[in-house]
C-alpha cells in the first residue's frame, strides 16, 4: 500500500469520534426567627451526559493528543452571596429568588440587600442596594422589642401597602392601615415608611395580610417584620429599602419561584 494511502487510512480511525462524559451543573409593628423548609445550598443539580466529540491527531508521530483547559465550575448561590452550610441548607430546593440581607456587623443597624435568582445557565444576582435593619442588630433568638432583626432564612408570600398597588406579583393589600406618623431613632420621620411593604414569613400567618395579627409562636416572639420603605434610620425589627428598590423588588418577586429572604449579620450566614 502507498504511504498517502496509509496516512488517509490512519487519519479516519484517529477522527472517529468517542463518547465522553460530560459533567455538567445545572446548575401595625415593624417588630419582630424562624426558618423555612429544608432544600439543598443552592439547588443546583448534577447531570451527565453523553456527547459525541472528535478526537484530535497528534501533532507529531508519538506525542499527547492535545486537551483543552477544564472549565471552570459556575459560582453557586453560596458562593456569591458568602452563605455557609448550615445557612444555605435552610434555603427551600425550590426556592429561585433569594433576597440576601446581610448586616455589617451583629449589632450594626447597616445592611446590604442582594436579589439573586436562579437561571438555566445558574445563579446570578440581579441587584444590590443599602439598607437599615434593627437598632441593635441581630438576633437568632428575637422576642418583641428585643430591638434585633430576626436571623434566618424565611418565604416571601404576601405584600400591601398604604399606596396603590404598583405591580406586584405578591398578592397586595392596600389599606389605611399601613399609615404611620411619629419620629425614629434618630428623630427622622416614619411617614410613608408603610407605603410598600412585603411581610417576612416570621411568626405569621401565610395567605394573609401582612396587617394580620396571627402569631402562630405566641406574642412574645414578636411579629409584624417587614421589608418596607426606608425612613433614613434604624427600625425596631424590619428591613428598610429606598422607595424605588421596595417597587422594584414588588414587581420583581414571583410567587411561581418560591421568593424567599436569607437574612442576618455577614458571621452569620457565613456559618
Amino acid at each position: 500500500m502507498a504511504s498517502s494511502d496509509k496516512r488517509g487510512h490512519l487519519g479516519q480511525r484517529l477522527s472517529r469520534t468517542a463518547v465522553v462524559l460530560v459533567v455538567a451543573l445545572s446548575a401595625g409593628s415593624c417588630g419582630t426567627t424562624g426558618s423555612t423548609g429544608a432544600g439543598s445550598a443552592d439547588g443546583a443539580r448534577t447531570a451527565v451526559r453523553a456527547e459525541r466529540v472528535p478526537r484530535e491527531l497528534p501533532s507529531a508521530p508519538g506525542a499527547s493528543p492535545t486537551t483543552s483547559p477544564p472549565t471552570a465550575a459556575t459560582p453557586g448561590l453560596a458562593d456569591l452571596a458568602g452563605l455557609g452550610p448550615r445557612t444555605s441548607a435552610r434555603i427551600p430546593a425550590d426556592a429561585r429568588q433569594v433576597v440576601v440581607v446581610t448586616g455589617q456587623n451583629k449589632d450594626s443597624p447597616r445592611s446590604q440587600v442582594e436579589l439573586y435568582r436562579k437561571t438555566a445557565s445558574g445563579w446570578q444576582g440581579d441587584a444590590s442596594w443599602p439598607a437599615h435593619n434593627a437598632l441593635k442588630g441581630w438576633t437568632a433568638d428575637h422576642h418583641l422589642d428585643d430591638l434585633r432583626s430576626p436571623i434566618g432564612v424565611f418565604t416571601l408570600s404576601d405584600a400591601g401597602g398604604l399606596l396603590p398597588d404598583p405591580g406586584s406579583k405578591l398578592p397586595y393589600t392596600r389599606s389605611g392601615g399601613f399609615s404611620v406618623t411619629g419620629t425614629g431613632f434618630q428623630g427622622e420621620s416614619l411617614a410613608g415608611s408603610f407605603d410598600y411593604v412585603i411581610a417576612i414569613d416570621y411568626n405569621r400567618a401565610k395567605g394573609t395580610s401582612p396587617l394580620d395579627w396571627t402569631r402562630p409562636l405566641g406574642a412574645d416572639k414578636g411579629g409584624g417584620v417587614w421589608l418596607h420603605v426606608d425612613h433614613g434610620g434604624p427600625t425596631h425589627a424590619c428591613v428598610s429599602l429606598p422607595e424605588e428598590h421596595m417597587k422594584e423588588l414588588l414587581r420583581t418577586l414571583d410567587p411561581a419561584l418560591h421568593p424567599v429572604v436569607v437574612m442576618g449579620d455577614a458571621a452569620s450566614l457565613a456559618k
